[in-house]
Parts: structure tokens; sequence; C-alpha cells
């Protein structure tokens, strides 16, 4: 009896912080910039698709999955189009979100050099919560501690467990050969993501400023950074309501292969008992002709027992190269609207 009482509980608990849910975010940004922005929709001037599975926790019945894929090619000499798909689940809580949205983006090429993207998207998203899954006290016969038939319980009969709601975003970066700098911001219509009949809960816009920038050692060649390895130093600032988040790091890239360490940073600690340092990321990546398949894992520094941390798993595919050597942001794209890239 004591286990079902428990399980009602925690159930009912986790209902308002389900309404208040964090957008899911990746470590390896940077190896799938759509998930930041739409603003790179398009960038790679040609087909260009991708996917990541992140698993977070997954020791005990803690585990959340969370899976994103993309795919988009720039249409013409200035308009990117793509699309996106997200999808979330928490394995205790039964909790499910699950987005699709197109993309587009619009280059405005300021010099020879330098680019402005602008970019927007916008699709439909669920979310759903397993509110079948709950036990309430009228399904347990006290004196056999037996459960039987479904709840009459009117809270839980006049709540939908599967709400449906549009949602919008929009994005701006500025890049040239070396560095990529932008700024993002998603639901800009704040959708009502209440479960509650005649609730409203105005789903908190989610802030990205991210950049990067390439350094490529010329001059200086030795056994561990030959001729051409490229230093690239990632940042990700995010914040969602009260919480923020920074993700910093340093990727060596030797062309075929590449290995970094990205740590995660909580500039405002908000409790007495608050880690500045909450997790080094260790990240590699490995080229295989027109794929990249990038692996991460997360090791917790902020305390947290035995959760198994976080494993993240991408696999990028851009067509038409013609460089082995190119990655997204370290090339001069064809000014020309042809697919592929021009060695530098």
């Amino acid at each position: 009896m004591r286990k079902y009482i428990f399980k009602l509980c925690l159930g009912i608990f986790y209902i308002p912080f389900i309404s208040y849910a964090q957008d899911p975010i990746f470590t390896q940004f940077y190896n799938l910039p759509e998930a930041l922005s739409p603003a790179f929709t398009g960038m790679a001037n040609t087909w260009n698709m991708g996917l990541v599975h992140r698993r977070q926790w997954p020791n005990d019945q803690r585990r959340i999955d969370t899976q994103f894929g993309f795919v988009n090619n720039l249409v013409t000499d200035n308009i990117g189009l793509g699309l996106t798909l997200q999808n979330h689940t928490e394995d205790f809580t039964n909790y499910n979100f699950f987005s699709a949205k197109a993309a587009a983006s619009y280059i405005v090429e300021l010099d020879y050099d330098w680019r402005l993207r602008f970019g927007l998207e916008g699709g439909l998203g669920t979310k759903s919560f397993g509110f079948q899954g709950l036990l309430l006290e009228d399904q347990i016969n006290i004196n056999t501690e037996q459960i039987a038939g479904s709840t009459i319980d009117p809270w839980v009969l006049r709540n939908t467990n599967r709400l449906f709601f549009m949602d919008f975003g929009a994005g701006v970066l500025l890049d040239n050969e070396t560095t990529w700098v932008g700024l993002s911001v998603k639901h800009l219509n704040r959708p009502d993501i209440t479960f509650v009949e005649n609730g409203n809960v105005p789903l908190d816009l989610f802030f990205s400023l991210h950049g990067g920038y390439f350094y490529e050692m010329t001059g200086t060649p030795s056994f561990f950074l030959p001729e051409g390895t490229t230093f690239q130093f990632v940042g990700n600032y995010m914040r969602q309501g009260q919480y923020n988040r920074l993700d910093v790091g340093t990727i060596i890239d030797y062309g075929a292969f590449s290995f970094g360490v990205m740590s995660v940073v909580n500039l405002e600690r908000r409790a007495t008992n608050s880690h500045l340092l909450t997790s080094l990321n260790p990240v590699a990546t490995f080229v295989l002709g027109d794929f990249r398949l990038g692996y991460s894992f997360d090791i917790n520094t902020s305390g947290l027992p035995r959760t198994g941390g976080v494993h993240e798993l991408t696999l990028t595919w851009i067509t038409g190269r013609n460089c082995s050597k190119c990655d997204n942001y370290k090339m001069r794209l064809k000014r020309n609207g042809e697919g592929g890239y021009q060695r530098m």
C-alpha cells in the first residue's frame, strides 16, 4: 500500500515541473548547429542531414532520451530551406515532447568574407504525460491491497493527456571563414503548455548566444600538431526562465579525427550549494567520407550519485565535398550556388 501511495504522490508532484519543462540541449551543438538556430539552415550550400541521440542518467528509472534530426539545403544563392524533428521522453514520468518544424534562412553578403544570415522556424509541437499511469485512491481495494478498475476522479477525467501547439523561433548569424557568432530565440509566441483545463502556462522564451573561432596551425608543425591541424574554440550561453547554462570548450581537429573537452558552467548560482562547474565533457568526432560520427560523455562534477552520466551520439552527412578535411565552418562556400566546397 505504501508504495502505491508513494507513486501517486510522486506523480502528482512532477506535474508542475513538466508544465514548466526546460528545452533539451546538446553537448555537441557545434556538430548540429541547426538545433541552435534556424539561421544555420542551408549553411553547407548542399544537402546536409544529421541525427543526434542523447541519453541522460541511464541508471535505474531516471533515463531521459532526446533525439533531434534535420535536413536542409541552399535552394538559391541567398535562401536556405530545411526541416527539423525533435523527440524527448522521460522514462520515470512517461512525459513526451515532440516537434516538427520548417526552417528558412536568408543570406546577406556584407563583403567577400562576411555574411549575415537571418533565420525563421515554425511548426507543430505536442506534449503528453501518462495521467493514465497515476494510481489514485479509488483504484485501491484497502482490504486486499489489490488494484481494481480505472479511476472516476473528475480531475483526471477532465484534463487532457496530450496537447498540441504552434511554436515559432528566429535567429541571426554573422560568419566568415574562421569566425561565427549568432543569437537565437525560441518560443516567440509563448505557447500555452499546461495540461490543466482552463490553465495558462506560457512556455518560457529560450535564448542562445553562440559562437566559434578556428585557428589553423601553420609554420610550426610537430608530431602532435602536424601541418593543417586546427583548433576550434566554441561557446554557447543559454537562458530559459530562471535557468542558465554556459558551454565552452576547445576541439583539436586533425581532419579525419578530432577530439576535445567541453565544460558546463552555472554562471548564476542561485542556491548556496550550487556548483560553478557542473560537468566536464570529452568529445570526439570521426570523419568517414561524407559522414561525421561524433560521441560525447558528460562527467558530472556536482556530486550527483551514480546517474550513469550523459551519452550523446551524432551522425551528420554533407554531400558534394571537394575537400576531405573541410567541415562546416572551415572553408569558404562556393559563391555561384553550386553544392560543395572549394579548398582555401
